[in-house]
């Protein structure tokens, strides 16, 4: 059994004139969200072997959030470009290429491609748009990555910030 838990940045700071969108940092509210997800998902006792993320700033500092909750070694996140404004199909092959020996990965990814993965991995039931920082988690009954695309997914849990404070 494998499991891959995508997690969309946290919420970014507007767009300086001027400024790449690849270096746009998270706001307060999107460090705050990314450190609160993190540590709710440590909690809940929610083990992840490898950290994949964008290498964009919000992306990365999303990551590193979880990267401190887990108490991770930065070093060993795997920074993929290509994530970084990606089509559905290449979250796709990102997970297809992971070593086996990983039961459970964390990708950091960006809108719109990481809402498509999203719907693509739910199936039957869609989601508008994966809220900042929202977390989805599915199980994948394989033993080998490259089974992936073809396999059947289990929904395990959808959650984002705002359900820390509709409670």
């Amino acid at each position: 059994m494998k499991t891959v838990t995508i997690v969309r940045h946290a919420k970014s700071a507007a767009a300086s004139i001027g400024q790449n969108d690849f270096e746009r940092p998270l706001n307060e509210r999107g460090l705050n969200d990314a450190a609160l997800m993190a540590q709710r998902m440590f909690e809940k006792n929610i083990l992840i072997q490898q950290f994949i993320s964008s290498p964009a700033l919000r992306a990365k500092q999303t990551c590193m959030a979880f990267c401190n909750a887990y108490q991770y070694n930065p070093t060993e996140v795997i920074w993929v470009k290509k994530l970084y404004q990606a089509p559905m199909e290449v979250f796709t092959d990102v997970v297809e290429d992971l070593d086996d020996a990983i039961d459970h990965v964390a990708v950091f990814a960006h809108n719109p491609g990481i809402t498509q993965f999203a719907n693509h991995l739910l199936g039957h039931v869609a989601l508008d748009n994966m809220p900042t920082c929202g977390v989805l988690s599915i199980a994948v009954n394989i033993n080998n990555w490259k089974a992936f695309a073809t396999a059947e997914k289990q929904y395990l849990f959808f959650d984002f910030p705002k359900n820390l404070t509709d409670k």
